[in-house]
């Protein structure tokens, strides 16, 4: 690291303080702080849906498995979230504003309440608040390592630096502020990404090396499936990815929500698949490179950073550093937005006596408030992660279970397909897919690391959500929940933008006692 290296990471710090306090004067209640009112455009929500897939780790092991693995990195990852948002822009992504628009909702679990029932609610919403700590806890601690292998500065101020400048912008701008720095953080990744994609290309033969270098390259490299990296693990991470994608992971939900329509929302998704197509090529180029200038590598987790210290100029080095940071500082930022939100509109209301949401200038001053405690909470575990050992990791673990049977009645109950599948079915099936998990792991771990490498990750990661899945559909078959009420939500969601209009401008305003949610939360009230 040289000055001008340090000047980049200080001036970007510097920035994201002042999207932050510009982001402020974009907000005036909870449903701009946490939704921006309905009002981000297309673009923009694309460009941020795509860089949220983007963390340290794709520097790290996903260079990792480039160097070792090849092409197939590419196929397994980038191709399966855009397989993902192909089927969202068809079936998810326009659900979620014309929620907004009939129920008034600012929360990714709000509607639960009324598609399923409070309980329901209730259990995915502490569940997966409680465990997101320690995983976004994990990501300070990244964050830190990275910043200590660059700077040599100490674990403990890495984390305080990162976390506490995440703290104030996010703090301040809620989600204007996160989708800002996803859109700085597309333009640093950009420029760092083309500037380490020409050197390796001149270092090589010129263009024609995008061809012939995979000649010099082990074995299999250029493979679509190789290793563990395998057909199975590919459509594995297809249906993971399609629930994750399109609401399961809260905030990417949440930007959903932002936009202006159902139309605006099926655009975004398509321009965050078509990047997700595209943009990983360019990415990967000099990972993939990476074994012709550095053989045989102990740790290739280290190639990409060698090869941002071989090859780029002063300045450059300092952008790259930065740019991890902005992938890190983007999805804590925007999963404390998203917490706070399941905190302020799912769980308070249930705590009140009259289970009503806040009044609107104290639900915007708690929405802040919740941002800045779980940012601190999820800080002082980071902090202290040393004293939790293996329960950390473990914790984490743990959350990475939870997603996908969370995300299955959140999905499968936007559709009308499921609409017989009523509270029961989510909750069984969010039971059957953590005790898959838990059987998987810690039962029959013999049994399925005799399967070979390859099948074991299948069977790992397939296992728990499609057991969820077939759960939810068989009990909606076997025991039907027939509601009028659902019915006619899920069919709603599902026409074009334009029908029905009067009625979501009236749900829309949401402190009106007609709306559904209140409606449901007012029944609930003791």
């Amino acid at each position: 690291m040289g000055v001008l290296d340090w000047a980049v990471v200080g001036l970007y710090m510097l920035v994201m303080v002042g999207i932050g306090i510009w982001s402020k004067k974009k907000i005036t209640d909870a449903s701009d702080f946490y939704v921006a009112g309905g009002k981000l455009p297309a673009w923009l929500v694309g460009i941020s849906h795509h860089m949220s897939g983007y963390s340290a780790a794709v520097f790290v092991g996903y260079a990792a498995l480039a160097y070792t693995t090849g092409f197939a990195v590419y196929v397994w990852w980038a191709l399966s979230i855009t397989v993902a948002c192909a089927v969202g822009a068809w079936l998810f992504a326009p659900r979620w504003p014309r929620l907004r628009q009939r129920l008034g909702i600012i929360s990714p679990l709000e509607y639960l309440a009324t598609r399923f029932d409070v309980p329901t609610e209730q259990l995915l919403a502490w569940s997966g608040a409680a465990l997101k700590i320690f995983d976004v806890a994990a990501k300070w601690v990244a964050s830190a390592i990275l910043l200590q292998v660059f700077t040599g500065l100490p674990m403990i101020w890495g984390i305080l630096v990162v976390g506490g400048v995440t703290m104030i912008y996010c703090t301040i701008g809620g989600i204007w502020a996160d989708v800002m720095t996803d859109l700085g953080q597309f333009l640093i990744q950009l420029v760092a990404a083309v500037a380490m994609f020409g050197i390796v290309i001149v270092q090589l033969d010129g263009v024609s090396s995008l061809w012939t270098m995979w000649d010099q390259l082990p074995a299999g490299h250029a493979s679509p499936f190789n290793n563990d990296l395998t057909v199975g693990f590919f459509l594995a991470y297809c249906l993971i990815s399609t629930l994750s994608y399109n609401g399961g992971t809260w905030n990417l939900a949440m930007r959903m929500i932002a936009t202006k329509s159902g139309r605006e929302a099926r655009r975004s998704m398509l321009y965050s698949g078509a990047l997700y197509l595209v943009w990983p090529l360019v990415l990967f180029v000099p990972m993939w490179a990476a074994p012709i200038f550095f053989p045989n590598l102990a740790n290739p987790e280290e190639s990409y950073a060698l090869m941002a210290q071989e090859f780029l100029p002063p300045g450059l080095v300092g952008l790259v550093l930065a740019g991890m940071f902005a992938h890190t500082m983007s999805m804590t930022g925007s999963d404390a937005n998203a917490i706070s939100s399941v905190v302020v509109r799912d769980i308070i209301p249930t705590l009140r006596r009259d289970r009503s949401f806040l009044p609107q200038r104290r639900e915007l001053f708690m929405a802040r408030l919740t941002t800045f405690l779980f940012i601190v909470l999820s800080m002082g575990i980071a902090l202290a992660s040393d004293s939790f050992g293996g329960v950390l990791g473990l914790l984490i673990l743990w959350f990475g279970a939870l997603v996908g049977p969370i995300a299955v009645p959140m999905l499968l109950g936007l559709l009308p397909a499921f609409r017989r599948s009523g509270s029961a079915a989510a909750i069984t099936s969010w039971a059957v897919g953590l005790v898959v998990f838990a059987v998987n792991r810690y039962v029959l771990t013999d049994q399925i690391a005799g399967l070979g490498s390859a099948n074991a990750q299948v069977v790992s990661v397939a296992a728990p959500v499609t057991a969820s899945i077939i759960v939810f559909v068989l009990y909606g078959v076997i025991r039907p929940d027939v509601r009028p009420e659902v019915d006619e939500l899920v069919e709603a969601l599902g026409r074009e933008d334009g029908h029905d209009e009067a009625r979501a401008a009236a749900t829309n305003r949401r402190d009106d006692p007609t709306t559904t949610a209140g409606a449901v939360r007012g029944e609930a009230a003791p």
